[in-house]
């Protein structure tokens, strides 16, 4: 055993070693390491330490029981040694070395007062002592050590006191013989009794002397502490301490706890508060909580007392001080209320919301008492951290009434931040769940009051411009309202934020009607850089909700110049405004919202290109050059592919009607054909001369020839070519394909691709087949009305078919009407058409060009 104490006690510390000369002054005796360990020839421990240098001992010292030593701060450690009758220090170099030894110092003196305890028969309580010494002065200091061995046989010793019945009582009558006596030293033990008494921390000891009997005489006992001036704790509590009674309290029950909470709260936070542990607090707390549960408990439950009280309320006559009294007994009573079980406690609220409490609250919320509104205040906290339900329901039935007083207090400066009070019941209120309560609430707080926080953010304009400027003329005289105090302009665009976040169906109403979001930008203008902060803060919240109506209205009112302003007069200043900013160009770049990024770059790039550097500013420009390249890449290639799509829908739909026509449509278009042989068509040629690299298959005849290979390697003379133009004055470029149509075939050809499905198309491809292509003349003579006016329409009542015979009896009268060699237009209509189809055979002879025109 001697090994194992010795060895945690070799680790040695670095100190110098003070002692106090006859003049005051310290002298230093030398640096060493100090140690704990057995003195030689002894069971005693002591402080050795040894000299850093030669080895030598510079202090040797017995460790006493007896409290004598002091930590100073971290690093030192004085006693008066009683051997030598001189102060002695030691001064650590590291606060840990301090700490240690100092801890080792305080345990050996508890085991060294356990052992001697046990080494005295007296004290021998387990085995010996059945009864306390009797209550007398001589005994006193018998009694005081028995009390104080409790923290080694606390039980026990609790068990001897209780078993006592008259002990508390004899002790209480010797410490008034003492008192008449003024012996001061009986006084002094009789206080360490009771306060060893107190630190057993027993509940049914406490019960005793916490009573009506016994607590007065205690608290006069604890008045004599030695270490202390004489307090005279008995005159205060009597003289000074003063119960009211708002309603004359008529059981004695609840007027004797009231009495015993405030007493034993007194002896906790006045009386002994240093000289309690964590657990004895708890205990003295448990006490308190328990008495307030029964008053509370005993109040509720007396209706004569609860109606006596709201009805003293609501007299009109009663004075300004008795209705404070009455209010600051409702906030301490909903106080106190906490200490029920969660059941008992909303009923408590509801009956007293029953007895109408919320109608005095009201009343006094449009006092002029700045305390008496800070009471009610309180109450409404109370009743919203409870159950929010209880004032939602009468904030909804009263039709907002509380609600506007509340609006009105939060944009009121009264001090002492009371505005934040009103802001999170606000905020409370608007919250809740949904629910008819609710949308209630909510329709009140936009229609009613809204306009209030408006009101006072469009004050921020005439208190930021200069006098003259254009915003104080566009207010219309908001300039001569008072200036709302910064921090309720805080809370206040923290509450539309809020409203923005919560309530997205009525911001596009309720904030773009009444210009919401300009008059919060106001604040951008104010020199407290966290109003410009809230300001954009407020921004950032709209911008998230990613609607394309709101991002219209900032565009179109140019809405983001003011955070533009503000950032560029920020300049390369790194603060809250600086990253607010970023933050939210980044979220508008990462979420790709087109409208404000093209907005931003198109409108303030000039101001913002200084700022390229920063990567946020740099990664803006380039999502923005990205959004540009994407949308004419994406609009070119959709062009594209519509009208490749148009082209092949219909090839393949005329191609698909040439083999489904009738025996009499094949003949013309027979004769059409061998008219076009003889012509000899070439590849196609384009109007700028080029011919195509993939003809397309329309440019054919609709019939295979035999010399078709021929006349596809067959290149005209350049002379030929150019006299022929010159010649016939452009007829070289007369298209002669069936795709050229008058204007009734472009408007079949339209109907063809028209989303009811109806295809018509044996009235065009019968006519493209027989060369029939008409003048616009014979187009209106021959088409029926309906498609001169481009609406041939099918009847849903007579179906398809009967829309196909009606086109097929148009395309069998064209056809009689008309011969192959009118088959062709002239080329100015051709011309206007635009379509580039193959032109004439350069083998055909001007004549046959004329017969064909």
């Amino acid at each position: 055993m001697g090994s194992q104490d010795k060895s945690p006690n070799n680790t040695t510390q670095r100190v110098k070693v003070y002692r106090l000369n006859e003049d005051g002054k310290w002298d230093d005796q030398g640096t060493g390491h100090v140690t704990v360990d057995y003195l030689e020839r002894s069971e005693d421990l002591g402080l050795f330490v040894i000299d850093e240098e030669d080895n030598e001992t510079l202090l040797l010292h017995r460790i006493s029981s007896d409290d004598i030593y002091r930590k100073q701060e971290d690093t030192i450690i004085s006693w008066r040694d009683p051997e030598f009758s001189t102060e002695l220090a030691l001064s650590f170099q590291e606060t840990t070395g301090c700490s240690y030894i100092w801890d080792h110092i305080c345990s050996l003196q508890r085991n060294m007062h356990f052992n001697s305890l046990a080494s005295e028969t007296f004290n021998n309580i387990n085995s010996e002592l059945r009864e306390l010494p009797p209550v007398e002065l001589s005994s006193l200091p018998s009694i005081l050590k028995i009390v104080e061995s409790g923290i080694a046989d606390q039980l026990r010793v609790t068990e001897l006191i209780l078993n006592d019945q008259d002990f508390f009582r004899k002790l209480m009558e010797l410490f008034r013989i003492c008192e008449d006596l003024e012996n001061i030293d009986g006084l002094h033990l009789i206080f360490k009794i009771v306060r060893g008494i107190i630190l057993l921390n027993s509940a049914q000891i406490f019960e005793k002397i916490f009573g009506d009997e016994l607590i007065m005489d205690i608290m006069g006992c604890l008045e004599y502490d030695p270490q202390g001036p004489l307090t005279h704790h008995r005159n205060f509590l009597k003289e000074h301490v003063i119960f009211k009674e708002v309603v004359p309290i008529k059981d004695p029950v609840v007027i004797s706890k009231i009495h015993q909470t405030y007493r034993v709260g007194y002896l906790k936070d006045v009386i002994l508060p240093r000289a309690l542990d964590e657990g004895i607090v708890g205990n003295l707390n448990s006490i308190i909580h328990s008495n307030n549960a029964i008053i509370i408990s005993l109040l509720k439950d007396d209706s004569a007392f609860i109606k006596d009280l709201f009805a003293r309320m609501k007299v009109p006559t009663i004075s300004i001080e008795s209705k404070r009294t009455v209010v600051d007994f409702l906030r301490e009573f909903c106080t106190l209320s906490k200490s029920l079980q969660m059941v008992h406690q909303h009923r408590l609220f509801r009956d007293l919301v029953s007895e109408g409490i919320f109608d005095i609250i009201a009343d006094v919320l449009q006092s002029e008492d700045y305390k008496l509104v800070l009471t009610g205040t309180d109450i409404l906290v109370l009743f919203q951290s409870l159950d929010g339900n209880i004032l939602r329901s009468y904030v909804s039935r009263q039709e907002g009434a509380l609600l506007g007083l509340m609006v009105k207090h939060m944009l009121t400066d009264y001090g002492d931040n009371m505005h934040c009070q009103f802001f999170e019941i606000l905020r409370s209120l608007l919250d809740s769940p949904p629910g008819a309560q609710r949308e209630n609430i909510v329709e009140i707080f936009y229609e009613k009051h809204l306009n209030q926080f408006v009101d006072a953010l469009s004050s921020c304009q005439s208190n930021s411009d200069g006098p003259g400027s254009k915003s104080d003329s566009s207010l219309g005289g908001l300039g001569s309202q008072r200036s709302v105090k910064p921090e309720i302009l805080l809370n206040t665009c923290d509450l539309l934020c809020f409203c923005v976040v919560q309530h997205p169906y009525r911001i596009k109403c309720d904030f773009l009607l009444n210009d919401v979001i300009a008059k919060v930008l106001y604040l951008t203008k104010r020199r407290e850089k966290y109003l410009v902060v809230a300001a954009i803060r407020f921004v950032r919240a709209l911008v998230s909700r990613s609607d394309e109506h709101l991002m219209n209205h900032v565009v179109k009112n140019n809405l983001f110049k003011p955070i533009i302003d503000a950032f560029v007069a920020n300049g390369d200043r790194y603060n809250l405004l600086n990253s607010a900013v970023l933050e939210l160009f980044e979220y508008i770049r990462k979420e790709n919202l087109k409208i404000l990024l093209r907005y931003l770059v198109d409108t303030f790039w000039d101001q913002l290109a200084k700022f390229e550097t920063l990567s946020s500013i740099h990664a803006l420009k380039v999502k923005y050059e990205q959004s540009l390249e994407n949308v004419g890449t994406t609009s070119t290639g959709t062009l594209l592919d519509q009208r490749k799509r148009l082209d092949e829908r219909a090839l393949e739909k005329e191609e698909e009607d040439y083999f489904n026509e009738d025996s009499d449509e094949e003949d013309s278009a027979s004769a059409h054909s061998a008219g076009i042989k003889r012509g000899k068509p070439q590849p196609p040629i384009l109007v700028n001369g080029s011919a195509p690299e993939n003809p397309s298959p329309r440019s054919g005849g609709l019939v295979d020839y035999d010399d078709d290979e021929d006349d596809e390697d067959y290149r005209p003379p350049p002379k030929k070519t150019t006299g022929s133009s010159d010649e016939d004055g452009g007829l070289a470029e007369f298209p002669l394909k069936r795709k050229l149509v008058p204007k009734e075939d472009s408007e079949a050809k339209r109907l063809q691709l028209s989303p009811k499905g109806l295809k018509p198309r044996a009235v065009f491809c019968s006519t493209l087949k027989d060369g029939g292509l008409s003048s616009k003349k014979q187009a209106t003579e021959n088409v029926p009305p309906s498609v001169n006016q481009n609406s041939i329409t099918p009847n849903p009542e007579k179906g398809l078919s009967e829309t196909a015979e009606v086109a097929k009896h148009t395309v069998k009268d064209e056809v009689s009407s008309k011969s192959c060699n009118d088959g062709l237009d002239d080329t100015t209509d051709t011309r206007s058409l635009g379509d580039e189809r193959p032109l004439l055979s350069p083998k055909s002879s001007p004549e046959m060009a004329v017969k064909g025109s």
